[in-house]
């Protein structure tokens, strides 16, 4: 067996039109002038040839993607191109080999490269785009409206369904208009983000806008397609690519510090491994002591997925000079933060009480001087890394740490949605 495997990243959506192509090869030529000792490779299972119209330099030597399911060496089938990056020419009439949906994550774990593997997918979930989710270790999921949202379950159903981590996948809004509103304090991406984490999936943090200027670096009157480092640096979606480039780095840097295994893949940004340490709290965010669970209230952080408990005390001092005091023996809080308080001297969140039936009850601003450390405890991140927030907040007569029992997630989960509903609108 060959010693170096590549860390794989598949981009896939069911739907057309998400910039899916667009996101796998500007991503390549980010990752590497992000790092560039580090080998970057990108293959396309799609027809269009966006990858040889953007890296290659010179006619390609015949061999081809559809070499990666004919047995050939990797390795052998990699081209140099433009701007250093490595890339396998598309082929036009590619045709399953198999029923295997994991040859190629066999093919690929004797390829013998290092660094990053980017597979761009079609837009159908066929044997290649199956055997790309099978074979990634970091699965991006373009999301622009809500019917690629949707599509996103039969990609993640497809994962489960086959045994892999579904920590890997990861949705990423993009061709997002910041000027639409679809109500008048909901954006797109807002809308996109709160359903898609409503739903469970995890949601990057950057996204990629919708640029003219982008847009026409693929229609020009040659046969080239330009990536936005060279070509839209003046863009806003420069800097979101380079956010992007950076999260898939720090991915593939705690991938291969891991041991070979089965279970590397809970090592990943969002996997088992990391939920332990970074979503689960064992402090009460208020004054900072132990919280077990055995009294008070239960805390999630919607972004983050962030846990933990309240003291009962704790919770009535935080809204004890607001319209929320006091607050019944059982019933639920939203508290959110926009990114226009998170910059004014005195922070501020926008709280509303819930019965434990979701039957709104009351609404306040609510601040206090330790507003910022509570913020980061809840969230588990620096302030500087904090964009839209939405904590919830849950007690009942019973302990809180029951909400961590299937019935109680379940509970949860259905007092959420109302909630949210209540909030942002039909989710």
């Amino acid at each position: 067996m060959a010693g170096r495997v590549p860390f794989v990243v598949a981009v896939a959506s069911e739907k057309g039109g998400v910039g899916k192509t667009t996101i796998a090869t500007n991503l390549a030529v980010y990752l590497k002038a992000l790092r560039e000792d580090l080998p970057v490779t990108i293959a396309s299972f799609d027809n269009h040839f966006s990858v040889d119209a953007m890296f290659a330099i010179r006619r390609s030597s015949g061999a081809s993607v559809a070499d990666l399911f004919a047995g050939r060496p990797v390795r052998d089938l990699v081209e140099l191109g433009e701007y250093g990056v490595q890339y396998l020419a598309s082929e036009r009439g590619l045709v399953p080999p198999d029923d295997d949906p994991f040859h190629l994550k066999r093919a690929l774990s004797q390829a013998d490269l290092d660094g990053i593997f980017i597979l761009d997918t079609r837009p159908i979930l066929d044997y290649f785009t199956r055997s790309a989710l099978l074979a990634a270790d970091l699965v991006l999921v373009p999301v622009k409206d809500r019917p690629s949202l949707v599509n996103a379950a039969s990609l993640l159903q497809e994962v489960r369904e086959a045994g892999g981590a579904t920590d890997k996948f990861w949705l990423l809004p993009s061709l997002i208009d910041s000027r639409l509103r679809l109500r008048e304090h909901i954006g797109v991406r807002e809308f996109l983000v709160e359903s898609a984490r409503e739903r469970g999936y995890q949601v990057l943090d950057t996204f990629i806008s919708k640029s003219p200027k982008v847009e026409s670096l693929t229609t020009n009157l040659s046969s080239r397609v330009y990536p936005v480092l060279t070509h839209a640096r003046s863009t806003a979606v420069h800097a979101q690519f380079r956010q992007l480039g950076d999260f898939v780095l720090r991915c593939q840097e705690t991938f291969t510090s891991s041991p070979l295994s089965s279970s590397r893949h809970d090592l990943l940004p969002g996997g088992a491994s990391a939920r332990l340490s970074r979503r689960q709290s064992l402090q009460c965010p208020f004054c900072g002591d132990a919280a077990d669970g055995s009294e008070g209230g239960f805390f999630q952080d919607l972004r983050s997925r962030r846990q933990g408990f309240v003291h009962g005390d704790c919770l009535q001092t935080l809204v004890a000079d607001s319209l929320l005091a006091p607050l019944p023996d059982q019933g639920a809080m939203v508290w959110r933060i926009d990114e226009e308080a998170l910059h004014e001297d005195e922070l501020y969140f926008s709280s509303q009480l819930f019965t434990e039936t979701g039957e709104e009850l009351a609404a306040d601003q609510i601040t206090f001087s330790s507003a910022r450390a509570f913020l980061q405890a809840m969230t588990g991140r620096p302030l500087a890394e904090l964009y839209r927030e939405t904590l919830m907040l849950f007690w009942t007569a019973e302990a809180p740490r029951e909400f961590l029992s299937q019935k109680g997630r379940k509970g949860a989960a259905g007092l959420r949605r109302k909630m949210l509903r209540e909030v942002f609108g039909t989710l």
